[in-house]
Order: structure tokens, then sequence, then C-alpha cells
């Protein structure tokens, strides 16, 4: 495969995953989401900071951003070498992005939101059995790392056991591993059971 195809798709992954929604709708509230909660870009804050509204539009904007950076290289359109793999450079340099933005002095979120709309993309199969597992353990214990991190492990034990290529199985393994070592703090506050519940906040009028 080109060089060429392959810098591409890392640096179009990167950049798409570098886009802070979580800061920008923050800040369209007059809110430092920097300086709020728990200091996280990512939706959870938002949502906890700025009610459902304004969190929900910041996980389906990053959702869409990790599932560009994994999609636009199996286009017919595009015509690229091996579409796949570009797509698996794509969505690693999006949620690396996410993780450390470059727009905002590599300060980000922890990646779930992007890692999960990389690998609908590119795995449905095993990203729906994640996803059924974060709204199944979140809907059951009301935390949002814990359901993240379980969710991370279903996605990586569903590529094994379904017949995806080593290198999906690698790339959906090395990400799950990423978003629960960005979820250390929490997995400590979990095991001291000092981790807060997710509790719906009212909405913040703009």
């Amino acid at each position: 495969m080109p060089n060429a195809w392959l810098l591409a798709s890392a640096i179009t992954g990167y950049l798409l995953g570098s886009l802070p929604f979580g800061y920008l709708v923050a800040r369209a509230h007059g809110v430092d989401i920097f300086k709020v909660g728990s200091k996280n870009p990512g939706a959870t804050n938002v949502k906890r900071v700025l009610g459902p509204k304004a969190g929900n539009t910041v996980m389906a904007l990053d959702m869409v951003k990790g599932a560009v950076a994994s999609g636009w290289p199996l286009l017919p359109f595009v015509g690229a070498p091996d579409p796949v793999m570009l797509g698996l450079v794509g969505v690693i340099a999006a949620v690396l992005g996410h993780s450390f933005s470059i727009f905002t002095r590599f300060k980000g979120g922890k990646g779930v939101a992007t890692a999960a709309g990389g690998l609908l993309v590119l795995i449905p199969v095993a990203g729906a059995i994640a996803a059924a597992t974060w709204v199944v353990v979140f809907y059951a214990f009301r935390y949002v790392s814990l359901a993240s991190i379980l969710g991370a492990v279903a996605v990586i034990v569903a590529s094994w056991l379904l017949p995806y290529h080593i290198a999906i199985r690698i790339v959906a393994t090395v990400i799950g591993l990423f978003v629960i070592i960005r979820h250390r703090e929490n997995i400590s506050r979990l095991m001291a059971g000092t981790e807060n519940k997710f509790a719906k906040k009212p909405p913040v009028e703009s």
C-alpha cells in the first residue's frame, strides 16, 4: 500500500478526532468545560454540567468523527487500496486525536464515543455487542465509567470470537485497552466505592 494513503488516513483521522466538540458546545453555553465538573471535555462531563441536550449532542458528534475517520476509505468512489486497513489506521488516529487534541493543547476525552463510531463502521456486529453491553451496564448500575470499561472489554472479546481478520482483532484490542487505561482513575474510584453515579441534570439555558 502506498505510504501516501497511510499518511492521508492517519492525518485525516487525527484531525477529525481532534475536533473538540465537547469544548466547543460548552463554550457556546459560556462554560469552559476544562474548568468544571471532572474537567474532561467528553460527552459525560458535558451532560453532567449542561444537561442531556448538550451532552447527547457531543456524544453524537464524537461518534460521527470516529465513523468518518474510519469510513471514508471504504467509499467506492475514493478508490483506496486496502480500504479496511486504511479505516483501521483512521480510527486509531481519531481516538488519539480525541484524547490528545492539537486544538486544546493535547488535552481531551477518553475516546469512548469516537472509538464506538469508528468500530461500528468497521465491525458493526462487535460494535453493536459493545454498545449493548454499555447500555445494559449503565442502566443497571448508573456508572458511565463501568459501562465504558465493560463495553471496551466486550468489543475485545467479540472481535476475537467473531470471524474477523487478525488486523481488525489487534486494532480492536488496542483501542479497547486504550479506553480501559484512560479510565484508570475511575477504576481506582470504583474499587474504593467513591465513583460518582450518573444523575440527570436539568438542561442549561443558552
